[in-house]
């Protein structure tokens, strides 16, 4: 009876894993066909490469810059993001990477799987990175940090190596892929618009302001020749008039009465 139910137990696990392999096989982000690869990367939030899911990212970099890339994502999406790093050979010690996400409000996003900050020695060659996000709701709640639709940046980046190391090339491979797509869900309520990071900012004015040629001839000559009064000249005037009182009223409490 125990080699029996021994035999059912390992046959039904063997046929759960053959299950389960196809799966997670599926689940893996890979390349959408056709999609253009794109060989560029931004330098801050307001600069963020835009990809889609499925678009592969190949660029060339140094070590110690800060890489940006922006994608969309819909309600009921769950993102995968995996990241490798190829190192030139002699380096000067072991090195920290770290892949963080943030949505349109520049919210850290949570990772639930993927080696998000990991750590190799001087003599590897590459480090993979990954992150799989939370799935996209289509509302929350004001307080709340879950992701919502919108644009959501990605930025890869070191963040503890030996300093000889700064600057040293290297390539960087990335991959946004969504894994899962619900669509919406049952929950009640809805996103009014779309979190977007604002990537207009007011523009800068270098230029001097125009003077008006009409007020500038109407001017006074004689006020050219007068200084402009202002609180300094104000204090200045005041101090004056009661240093004199102060002076008189010294005067007459310390002179000497006449003789007759």
């Amino acid at each position: 009876m125990r080699t029996a139910l021994f035999r059912s137990m390992a046959a039904l696990l063997t046929a759960s894993g053959a299950v389960l392999l196809p799966a997670a096989a599926v689940a893996a982000p890979t390349p959408s066909p056709g999609a253009t690869p794109v060989n560029r990367a931004g330098t801050s939030f307001l600069t963020a490469t835009p990809i889609s899911a499925g678009q592969p990212v190949r660029v060339d970099a140094s070590i110690g810059d800060h890489l940006y890339w922006s994608f969309p994502a819909t309600a009921g999406q769950v993102h995968e993001i995996t990241a490798t790093v190829t190192f030139p050979k002699g380096r000067g010690g072991a090195s920290t990477w770290t892949v963080d996400v943030f949505d349109g409000l520049r919210r850290r996003q949570a990772c639930t799987a993927g080696a998000q900050t990991p750590t190799v020695d001087a003599k590897a060659s590459t480090v993979v990175l990954g992150c799989t996000l939370r799935e996209v709701r289509p509302w929350a709640e004001p307080w709340s940090a879950d992701p919502l639709p919108g644009t959501y940046v990605i930025r890869l980046s070191v963040i503890d190596l030996p300093e000889p190391d700064l600057g040293a090339p290297i390539d960087v491979d990335l991959l946004v892929g969504t894994i899962a797509d619900r669509g919406a869900s049952a929950d009640d309520g809805e996103l009014a618009a779309p979190l977007v990071p604002n990537t207009k900012a007011g523009t800068v004015l270098n230029g001097v302001p125009p003077v008006d040629a009409e007020a500038d001839d109407e001017s006074d000559p004689l006020a050219d020749w007068l200084p402009d009064l202002g609180s300094r000249w104000v204090w200045t005037g005041i101090g004056g008039v009661l240093a004199a009182v102060a002076g008189v009223f010294g005067f007459a409490m310390t002179r000497r009465p006449r003789r007759r």
